[in-house]
């Protein structure tokens, strides 16, 4: 059975479920929980394990048989029980079941998917390819439950793996996701490595599988689908696997990583809700204050770029999602932006068109750059601009990003050399998206913006060359949607200040 067809058959059943009142998110949390399950079961018996050194790691009594050997209100009792008692192990298992809730409201639904649709499959005796390609298909479609808020966590697979192709890891390099979300990118770079590298050896493939990739995620309930989609593409094990649950803006973990990778969260700033003694509930920043960091900022976005620079080795490579005001905010916007030319070879920039985000409004970036020893003079000395976003028009249903589409800036990129490239735009080709800037051009210009762009937008030239109505309409929203989001921001700080 293919991936294709195990989304759809396993998908089918939730639109029974939601009538339930089981949202989409809860039923591909549930489907983690019984999943984990029966691939333990599986692989503590022949042929995955016929030495018997193996057993299952789940606690006896609170296995797979255990859910197959009970029906009714005696399952239901058991599943509730089995969720909270595996809850309290520690490493994967605990990272899997911690805070995990029983969302079925019907013993019979929880039987069906237990014995009908789990259980008739040999999960562990599919590859990878096919049962991590059909646990993406669950989670892309999650992703477009807007109600949901998933897609927050979800980068569109074909930027991913045009970001992986640009940066090319290689065998024995270690990859992190400061925010790794559903683990995209990591499984992304996994696949690279391994479909470039047929040959590896036994101590390659371990450190691939085991010691190569390492994601951190804020919100407990999205790493859990993560570690499920990294087990899924063979990456760690029911007793290991590389998601840690932490905010990686907190402090600097120590770590230093040959390649990152990552698409920090939406939304300029965070805050913790603080209730004082009287139940009055107010709002605190969190401006993040670190010794390696270049300033100090409630900005999300630039913290991310301040840390993600930490995160890498000398020479370490990075390519990053970030919205347009981190290229042209001014303050500590502006002296993040100079330092990072100046510390870092900033070398490539990939303009995003809109339309590709479930975050609705988002005018993206992806940046790329490498990590380089102190230095006197700036490290930046070519900036090249790819521009994807002056008349290109995508949304998430009619017309959705595909890899194709990114073909070009990938060539142009040239992974194999970076050093090699060749312009496409001059006064003879004014409509070439590939530019080069010097780095006295970038320094010089007002607060030192990255935010570059030269083409001519043709709808507003010639109306005759108007995109269709709806796509007309979705960029009116995303428009509003980004105004609006700035409104919040301006009005959030105005109530903060105090009072005159």
């Amino acid at each position: 059975m293919n991936s294709a067809t195990i989304v759809q058959k396993l998908w089918n059943y939730c639109n029974v479920l939601l009538d339930d009142g089981m949202s989409y998110g809860d039923y591909v949390e549930q489907l983690t929980y019984l999943l984990f399950l029966k691939m333990a079961d599986e692989r503590s018996k022949p042929p995955f394990n016929l030495s018997g050194e193996s057993p299952s790691p789940i606690l006896k009594g609170y296995d797979w048989p255990s859910l197959l050997n009970k029906d009714g209100d005696a399952l239901f009792d058991h599943y509730r029980h089995l969720l909270e008692e595996l809850g309290k192990e520690k490493g994967t298992i605990g990272l899997i079941f911690a805070k995990a809730l029983n969302k079925f409201q019907n013993p019979a639904k929880l039987r069906r998917l237990v014995v009908d649709l789990i259980d008739r499959e040999n999960w562990s005796a599919m590859g990878a390819d096919v049962k991590g390609d059909a646990y993406e298909g669950l989670l892309e479609k999650n992703a477009q439950d807007t109600k949901s808020g998933a897609g927050q966590y979800f980068t569109p697979r074909p930027l991913i793996q045009a970001m992986v192709d640009c940066m090319a890891p290689k065998a024995g390099e270690t990859v992190c996701d400061p925010a790794c979300g559903t683990g995209g990118f990591l499984f992304a770079a996994h696949n690279y490595v391994a479909e470039h590298n047929p040959n590896l050896t036994r101590e390659q493939k371990k450190h691939l599988k085991e010691k190569a990739f390492v994601g951190y995620e804020l919100v407990q309930s999205t790493a859990r689908l993560a570690a499920m989609n990294m087990m899924l593409h063979g990456i760690g094990s029911d007793k290991s696997v590389p998601i840690v649950v932490a905010d990686a803006l907190a402090a600097d973990p120590g770590d230093r990583f040959d390649v990152v990778l990552a698409n920090p969260p939406f939304g300029k700033k965070s805050s913790t809700m603080i209730t004082g003694a009287e139940g009055k509930v107010t709002t605190e920043k969190d401006v993040i204050e670190r010794d390696d960091f270049w300033a100090t900022t409630s900005n999300k976005q630039l913290n991310f770029v301040q840390h993600i620079k930490t995160l890498l080795k000398q020479h370490g490579r990075a390519a990053v999602v970030l919205p347009d005001n981190v290229l042209f905010e001014g303050g500590a916007g502006e002296t993040i932006r100079k330092k990072l030319l100046h510390d870092c070879d900033v070398h490539t920039i990939l303009r995003l068109p809109t339309g590709l985000f479930y975050a609705q409004g988002v005018k993206a970036n992806v940046i790329f750059f490498e990590r380089k020893p102190a230095s006197e003079t700036p490290w930046t000395k070519k900036l090249w601009i790819y521009d994807l976003r002056t008349n290109q028009h995508f949304t998430l249903k009619t017309n959705p990003l595909r890899r194709e589409h990114l073909d070009e800036f990938v060539k142009l990129y040239n992974p194999a050399n970076r050093h090699d490239r060749k312009v496409t735009w001059s006064a003879e080709t004014p409509e070439g998206r590939w530019r080069v800037y010097e780095y006295a051009d970038l320094i010089a210009r007002d607060k030192a913006s990255l935010d570059i762009f030269w083409l001519k937008d043709d709808s507003l030239a010639d109306s005759d060359n108007l995109p269709p109505p709806d796509v007309i309409a979705q960029e009116i929203v995303d428009d509003l949607e980004a105004a609006l989001e700035q409104f919040r921001l301006i009005a959030g700080d105005l109530a903060s200040e105090p009072a005159l």
